[in-house]
């Protein structure tokens, strides 16, 4: 039975408000006109800085962590620093995507109410340290996905891959709940602490075959939501198909949940089964490095490029998860943030050069670029080289520490195919840069650019953000392992 305790509504005091806020923006848009609309869009993204200031606010420290109601939530250093991307990453969204919808008459209130949804989903998903929890987090934020890939009716596109992604993303939730059901036909019980201390005493028990079931369920439904292979079959056509603004906030902010759920589930729920789980990552990663970096180099579309081009960053992301140390973990959440930044970039520029008819997602909608823009062409350019992995850039520093964090487990031999794959995606990466530089614009027209100034300055910023990231890493390393010094400490 869980006993309430008014402190417990502090804990969650972000949620809590973003919650509350949405509602109100959510009776706000109903009595406004379609002309006002910019109404909603900054109220949503003043919901998301004061959601954000609250979670910067109630931070813990070293040492530190708390829960509320019996530890079905908890407020620990990876679920602040996780929330904190994850709030930076939909409020780019929304920044980004404001001209774009009003050019396709998609700029409407249900974008911001589901966007907003999801994000509390995302934060109570990364908070869970309940299964209760986990699942009530990830049907919050997969609800909402499947209506906003929907969200333009008119496209046959846009229906086709939001019933795909419906269709299996049903199956993946089903997968997880029945894997769920498994861990607590073993355990008796649904905290994942509890969990935990049961599975860590599990060898040699009965119930340890019912236990390596469930687990096999939990890494499907994990990988699927991450998009790795061989359970990415919804990620190219949802990423072709979604309007490019739902595209965004998929590649971005949502993989920052997933990540944050499969580090709750498996190390948090299932530490005592690590070897278990630590060897089907790393077929998981193999499969995806393959999967992603070869099939990516016969795509022209640049969303389906980028989609093939996230299957292989999650390949890079589960070495993290292979190591099974915080070090490892803080490896792994360090290149998660890493890639939603760089996603952000990479699909802002798409809806940059997007206008009323034309979406600018073939890689050839990109050629002469730098004719007609150097300075975005400039920003391109670092984007792909980022995503690629070349020094000194962001991209570079994020696959270096998940590297050495498999090489520290000692699997050389994965990091040797991580390397290998990485310079076969060069190519890909390569391929845009040289479209821009050094072939002719298909027109001599002057490019486009949106009105909004605040759009072009922040993909400005966020662009020759991975340039002084990859200077300045430092800080934000060394914030993911206390983050994770944290959480250990809480989990024992």
């Amino acid at each position: 039975m869980i006993e309430f305790n008014p402190n417990d509504l502090l804990v969650m005091l972000p949620e809590l408000f973003l919650l509350g806020a949405t509602c109100v923006i959510l009776l706000i848009d109903l009595f406004i006109k379609p002309s006002q609309r910019d109404v909603t869009h900054w109220l949503a993204l003043l919901a998301l800085v004061i959601a954000g200031a609250l979670v910067w606010r109630d931070a813990p420290g070293v040492g530190e962590g708390v829960s509320a109601f019996n530890g079905m939530f908890l407020r620990d250093g990876v679920a602040t620093v996780l929330k904190l991307f994850v709030l930076l990453t939909t409020g780019l969204v929304f920044v980004y995507s404001r001209d774009y919808l009003r050019d396709r008459k998609l700029f409407i209130g249900e974008f911001y109410l589901l966007l907003l949804f999801a994000t509390i989903g995302m934060m109570l998903l990364v908070s869970a340290g309940n299964l209760v929890t986990v699942y009530l987090g990830f049907e919050l934020l997969t609800l909402s996905s499947y209506a906003l890939v929907a969200l333009n009716r008119d496209s046959a596109l846009s229906s086709e891959a939001a019933i795909k992604y419906f269709v299996l993303g049903a199956l993946a939730s089903g997968l997880l709940l029945y894997g769920m059901s498994m861990i607590y036909g073993a355990t008796g019980t649904l905290d994942l602490a509890n969990i935990h201390a049961i599975a860590d005493f599990s060898v040699g028990s009965p119930h340890r075959t019912l236990l390596a079931f469930g687990l096999v369920f939990l890494v499907v439904g994990a990988a699927f939501k991450l998009g790795a292979a061989p359970f990415h079959m919804w990620l190219p056509d949802v990423y072709q198909g979604a309007p490019t603004a739902i595209t965004l906030f998929i590649g971005s902010a949502s993989k920052l949940a997933a990540f944050g759920m499969t580090y709750r589930l498996l190390e948090g729920a299932l530490g005592g089964m690590r070897a278990d789980w630590t060897l089907m990552l790393s077929v998981l990663a193999v499969l995806s490095l393959a999967v992603g970096n070869v099939f990516a180099i016969a795509q022209s579309n640049l969303k389906r490029m980028l989609a093939y081009s996230t299957i292989s960053h999650i390949g890079f992301l589960l070495l993290g998860f292979v190591n099974g140390t915080p070090a490892g973990f803080a490896a792994a959440m360090f290149y998660m943030i890493c890639y939603a930044l760089m996603a952000t970039v990479a699909f802002g520029m798409i809806m940059l050069l997007a206008r009323a008819g034309f979406e600018a997602e073939e890689i050839d909608d990109f050629k002469g670029l730098n004719q007609r823009n150097p300075w975005y062409a400039g920003i391109m350019a670092i984007t792909m080289f980022s995503l690629a992995g070349v020094p000194p850039l962001f991209g570079f520093f994020a696959k270096l520490m998940v590297l050495k964090a498999v090489i520290d487990a000692g699997q050389l031999w994965l990091a040797i195919v991580a390397i290998v794959f990485a310079i076969i995606g060069l190519y890909y990466y390569l391929r845009v840069v040289k479209v821009m530089y050094f072939d002719a614009p298909l027109d001599d027209k002057p490019l486009l650019l949106p009105a909004d100034h605040a759009f072009r300055w922040t993909l400005s910023l966020n662009g020759l953000a991975l340039l002084a990231l990859g200077v300045a890493w430092s800080p934000l390393l060394e914030l993911c392992n206390r983050a994770f010094a944290v959480a250990t400490d809480i989990a024992r």
